[in-house]
């Protein structure tokens, strides 16, 4: 797909992190640019300074997401880019004991169901809000409406103590890459999915330096935390090369996640 002002993209999670970083490059390369996310007050921001549209969304609501797509498309036109980068995550074990009092615990299940509900259940109804949109373009020259490019995680083929639900639901998002692909492929509408392993965004610039250090020593090379900038890179070449469908493909410097 050629990139140029032509072209509408939307963004969820585009506020900051991958999100941010993808709707920097699409911009860079003339889309306008929606940004679907929570927070309202960076998100205005960065849609300022692309000369893009904010859209406050949260993707585990039909209404939101139905209301985010007619305010992008009412300010740029029917999108021919998704890109989903909305997601959360948090380490709790499936059953555990607590070292002091001996007490047991389990994992809760409306954590579970929040986190699924937020990267694949979300994930997909951003998919499915998008893909009948763009069945009412008119083809490019190829035959192509659009493409879609979801976030997963190196978690959904190595996930770590804890994260059972998170590995969970991004194991999810590669799963339903291909079969969504087949379902569009007619219509011209490619699907790809991302899986970034250790990644320098704003839930991981909290944590201790020592911890940062000890995880970026874990990457086989480069030995750092992945640039946002780099996931953005990736996911314009999954835009702009019409080949790339039905991909699951990890960015993540070789890492293999250890247990924990």
């Amino acid at each position: 797909m050629k990139l140029d002002s032509s072209v509408a993209a939307v963004v969820t999670g585009g506020a900051s992190g991958l999100g941010e970083a993808v709707a920097r490059a699409l911009s860079a390369e003339g889309v306008k640019v929606a940004l679907f996310d929570m927070n309202a007050e960076r998100g205005e921001q960065v849609a300022a300074e692309i000369g893009g549209v904010f859209c406050q969304v949260n993707v585990t609501s039909d209404d939101d997401v139905v209301a985010g797509f007619e305010k992008a498309r009412a300010a740029h036109g029917q999108e021919r880019i998704l890109v989903n980068c909305a997601g959360t995550g948090k380490s709790v074990k499936t059953a555990s004991r607590d070292r002091n009092t001996g007490e047991t615990k389990r994992f809760p299940m409306d954590l579970f169901n929040s986190i699924i509900q937020i990267n694949l259940v979300g994930t997909f109804r951003c998919i499915a809000n998008a893909a009948q949109g763009m069945l009412d373009l008119e083809p490019m020259e190829d035959g192509e409406r659009g493409v879609i490019i979801n976030t997963s995680s190196a978690a959904a083929e190595d996930g770590q103590i804890g994260q059972a639900a998170y590995a969970a639901s991004k194991g999810g998002v590669v799963s339903l890459t291909l079969p969504v692909a087949r379902d569009l492929m007619n219509d011209g509408i490619r699907v790809n999915t991302i899986l970034p392993g250790i990644f320098d965004t704003p839930l991981m610039s909290r944590a201790p330096d020592n911890v940062k250090e000890s995880l970026a020593q874990g990457v086989p090379f480069p030995k750092r935390f992945g640039a946002p900038q780099e996931f953005a890179q990736l996911a314009v070449c999954m835009v702009t090369n019409s080949y790339f469908n039905g991909e699951d493909v990890r960015l993540d410097g070789a890492i293999r996640m250890a247990p924990r």
